[in-house]
């Protein structure tokens, strides 16, 4: 990796984690809770979109299609937010499973339970 003039070992090439540290300013794998943060607030506006097809707009979107939309969009979040904390956390001693799987599970209970209830 080709770091800033200022980091390195000189004209090695060669890039040490604590370089990388020093360019960014904190630590990447220290941002699960930012990650996760994100990706709750990204399925709530998730939600609050479909919410206003259900609850405003009920002529021009069924609510079948609404649930349809509603569940392949968080499927595809929840993707991303895994993904992103198991790259953010690769090469670190850092393991935030307990996290990722208390988030994932509480969405998909609740994207059920939402499907479930929201337009019977």
């Amino acid at each position: 990796m080709t770091l800033p003039k200022g980091f390195g070992s000189g004209g090695g090439g060669g890039s040490s984690s604590a370089d990388v540290e020093r360019m960014i300013g904190k630590r990447v794998e220290n941002m699960t809770g930012m990650i996760t943060i994100s990706f709750l607030a990204a399925w709530g506006a998730t939600f609050g979109g479909t919410a206003a097809g259900y609850f405003y707009y009920p002529w021009a979107y069924p609510t079948p299609s609404g649930h349809f939309a509603f569940i392949v969009l968080t499927i595809i979040e929840a993707i991303g937010y895994i993904f992103c904390v198991k790259v953010m956390q690769e090469g670190s001693n850092k393991n935030s499973n307990g996290v990722v799987a208390a988030t994932v599970g509480f969405v998909a209970a609740a994207t059920i339970a939402i499907t479930l209830t929201v337009g019977h």
